[in-house]
């Protein structure tokens, strides 16, 4: 009874730092601090999709007019991730999301 009730917790705290790590560049950074002591696939996936949308946003933020509507765009994206990270679902953001999980497979 009593591992079920640490496995319990240790999702919990894996998918409070997902979300976290949605929280700009410093919750990335402190999600990332503690991803060593969680092995959780749910914290590394949402990782690896909150850093490819901070550099795509980043990126986006530079191209004037079209840049700053697909901003809007993933900013929705961006806020359906955060609640799916809050629920302990895995949500791949659409189009890109799957570059994230194949590229910044380091993580």
């Amino acid at each position: 009874m009593h591992s079920d009730t640490s496995e319990h917790m240790e999702h919990d705290n894996a998918r409070l730092l997902a979300a976290v790590s949605y929280l700009t560049i410093v919750g990335w950074l402190v999600a990332l601090c503690f991803c060593g002591s969680y092995k959780n696939t749910l914290m590394h996936f949402h990782l690896r999709q909150s850093l490819g949308l901070i550099i795509s946003a980043a990126v986006l933020s530079f191209v004037p007019l079209i840049g700053w509507l697909l901003l809007c765009v993933l900013a929705v994206y961006w806020v359906l991730a955060f609640i799916h990270a809050l629920k302990g679902d895995f949500y791949q953001v659409p189009l890109i999301g799957l570059y994230f999980q194949q590229h910044f497979n380091f993580i």
